[in-house]
């Protein structure tokens, strides 16, 4: 990546897209802080990543929603006890407020009935679903996505989209990063990206 210059703005749906070797992954690296820019500054959410110690790391990372393309569930634990690993992981405490969060994004998504399930048991769009019903759990106000329809058939993929622009429209700003020209053209915002660099930047409203 080299001479990138952008902003995103709160409340966006900007959609990052490019051929395979553009550099997209490298991109979700450094925005989840798991690479460090060599030059120039990146901050996202107020964090400044060029900069961030790494014992902070952690907590940046808790103001994000993210959601991978190979869903990233852990395969032997229902789809409720993946959720309430989260939960716990990230401070919550009490049973109660804990199954109560995990209901309210499980009937978010669409999947309110499947909590008792192992991801084993559900199609690659039900998975994503949980994933993104993951992403949500700590009401982050930024989500991204890599790739998240990547693994799926055309109908859970509009099905995933759906989700993502909803959870757009009740404000959370939304970063998509993908290959998928569909899902580029009905975007609110394209910066398209090839070789490690800005080639368009472009509003479609």
């Amino acid at each position: 990546m080299r001479d990138l210059n952008f902003e995103i703005e709160k409340g966006e749906f900007c959609v990052i897209v490019g051929p395979s070797g553009a550099g997209k992954t490298t991109m979700m690296k450094l925005l989840l802080r798991e690479e460090a820019a060599s030059s120039g500054s990146l901050v996202v959410s107020g964090y400044n990543l060029s900069k961030i110690k790494n014992r902070d790391i952690p907590y940046y990372r808790r103001e994000l929603g993210v959601v991978f393309q190979d869903f990233q569930l852990l395969i032997d634990r229902c789809v409720e006890d993946n959720l309430r690993f989260v939960l716990k992981a990230t401070g919550w405490k009490d049973k109660m407020e804990i199954d109560n969060r995990i209901q309210e994004v499980l009937d978010l998504v669409g999947m309110g009935t499947k909590g008792y399930k192992f991801p084993y048991e559900l199609s690659g769009g039900e998975q994503q679903r949980i994933a993104i019903a993951r992403a949500i759990l700590n009401s982050p106000k930024l989500i991204l996505a890599d790739e998240p329809t990547g693994n799926l058939d055309s109908h859970s993929g509009v099905e995933v989209m759906k989700i993502l622009h909803e959870l757009h429209e009740e404000g959370r700003t939304v970063i998509l990063i993908t290959h998928d020209n569909d899902i580029a053209n009905e975007a609110q915002r394209v910066i398209r990206i090839q070789d490690g660099q800005i080639v368009s930047d472009i509003m479609n409203r």
